[in-house]
């Protein structure tokens, strides 16, 4: 009976712990692709005024940037709150300026689900839009009719008889729709810098300064350019990395991991007490033995010790069992994705990422757990 007991309580463990390291993996696997689809729209480093909404971009400190081999592109950018009409619907919106370097460079190209990324046809001006503020407007890539944007003139005075008078337009043709997350799909639309600058009143100025760094520059060097950045460029400006663009996002994704690791860890607290169980029937049914030892004269703390490493064992062949089942799992999912997504999503499989941080700390976290656990019979005894 003991030995069933102490088989279940292995068991018990070992899907325990199998478990945690395969949601955890589960939930890195997501991680990843909100940051992938974070980074494929936000730049490594975005340089802003620090008071107002436009400044030109000039001067040694950009002229340096330019130069630094760390720095793959830069590209200015437009952005500003705007209303749109299309076909007699109207929204509020978010419309970005951008350059010809972004056009060029920019992987939002990669989230393009109908038409194409294309900014420029001659001297008509185009425009790619979320694919949520495109349903909500009725957009459609292969329809004629253009998106037609409004914003007061900033210069101009309003006129109670004419009121248009006051309000700027400029319109452009809808060349695509893009799909990267709720928030963008449903306000964004990226247009030509100039079409923007137009409509502002802009001559040379820009909201913001996209940087984007080349492949292999580190966190560590990237926090070096950012303050090297701010030092030069003073007080007047606002320079941040893509952490501090969606620092809400992050936040959010980093407690919800850790949500998830307290509930599983929770679960695994109620698991192991079967090694409670186990261990108290151990003792119960070894009490002959116990008395033998000690008229063989092993004191109190050698008894004790003994049934605490017999507990502490119990949970580390779970501990063992699982992370090999777990870490098994994760990687046969990772190689053939046999556990299917349901619905259609842009990702056919669950999505798994294995990282050794999460295996050391779930696998300490239930040995201390096991531990604990083996040292309560030991007080009834």
């Amino acid at each position: 009976m003991i030995n069933i007991i102490s088989g279940i309580s292995i068991a018990g463990m070992a899907i325990g712990t199998a478990a945690l390291v395969i949601i955890l993996s589960v939930y890195n696997g997501f991680n990843q692709i909100v940051e992938s689809s974070v980074s494929d729209i936000d730049p490594d480093i975005l340089i802003t005024p620090a008071t107002g909404k436009a400044f030109v971009p000039e001067g040694p400190v950009f002229d340096k940037l330019y130069d630094d081999s760390r720095v793959l592109t830069m590209s200015c950018t437009v952005e500003e709150n705007v209303f749109i009409s299309y076909d007699g619907n109207q929204s509020l919106a978010r419309a970005k300026g951008v350059d010809a370097v972004y056009e060029e460079e920019s992987l939002l190209r990669k989230h393009i689900i109908d038409g194409t990324f294309t900014l420029h046809h001659g001297d008509v001006k185009q425009a790619v839009v979320g694919a949520g503020l495109a349903y909500k407007l009725g957009i459609n890539p292969r329809f004629i009719p253009p998106v037609e944007i409004y914003y007061p003139d900033r210069k101009g005075k309003v006129s109670l008889a004419r009121p248009d008078a006051s309000v700027r337009s400029v319109r452009v043709r809808p060349e695509g729709l893009f799909s990267v997350n709720a928030e963008m799909d449903n306000d964004l639309i990226v247009l030509p810098i100039e079409s923007m600058r137009e409509l502002l009143g802009y001559e040379e100025e820009v909201s913001g300064v996209e940087v984007r760094l080349a492949e292999g520059v580190s966190a560590r060097e990237t926090k070096s350019l950012i303050k090297e950045i701010r030092k030069d460029l003073g007080d007047g400006f606002r320079v941040r990395d893509r952490y501090a663009l969606n620092e809400t996002l992050f936040k959010m994704m980093k407690y919800e991991k850790l949500a998830i690791f307290g509930i599983l860890i929770f679960i695994v607290i109620i698991i192991a007490f079967n090694v409670y169980s186990s261990l108290t029937m151990l003792i119960i049914e070894k009490k002959e033995d116990i008395a033998t030892l000690r008229s063989l004269g092993a004191d109190d703390r050698l008894i004790r010790k003994t049934f605490v490493l017999e507990g502490w064992l119990i949970s580390f062949a779970g501990i063992l069992t699982g992370l090999c089942l777990g870490i098994l799992f994760v990687l046969l999912q990772s190689r053939f994705g046999f556990i299917r997504m349901p619905g259609n999503y842009l990702i056919s499989a669950y999505p798994v990422i294995l990282k050794w941080q999460d295996i050391l700390l779930s696998a300490s976290v239930i040995a201390l757990i096991g531990y604990v656990i083996a040292l309560i019979p030991d007080s009834r005894k």
